[in-house]
């Protein structure tokens, strides 16, 4: 069964990467296939329990594959498939954005909302 969309481009984007830790898993994998241990580390400071679930999430979704080995212990490999590698001029301009903005506002302190 087909979820339903939103019938704005960017609010379904939105849906897909909007997780702080779904931006970060792509941007680790576009730099190639990961076991879940190398992507916990890399991530950062992610919970086994929201990496798993924002895992299961984007492989539902398209942009993950999982790969599972027959092995003892078993060894589970994820990449991105097609669809999350169109996403690379997104991330990069996430990153390009954000380089901008530390260079700007970097050491400035942030005013209490």
């Amino acid at each position: 069964m087909e979820r339903e969309l939103p019938t704005c481009p960017v609010e379904t984007t939105l849906l897909m990467i909007s997780d702080k830790w779904k931006a970060l898993i792509l941007r680790d994998l576009l730099n190639g296939t990961m076991r879940f241990g190398e992507l916990r580390r890399s991530v950062g400071n992610v919970s086994q329990k929201v990496l798993t679930s924002n895992l299961r999430q984007m492989e539902r979704d398209g942009l993950v594959h999982r790969k599972v080995y027959a092995e003892v212990p078993p060894r589970v490999e994820y990449s991105l498939t097609e669809t999350g590698k169109s996403l690379r001029p997104v991330i990069n301009a996430m990153r390009d954005w954000g380089v901008s903005y530390q260079a700007i506002h970097g050491n400035q302190e942030h005013p209490a909302s």
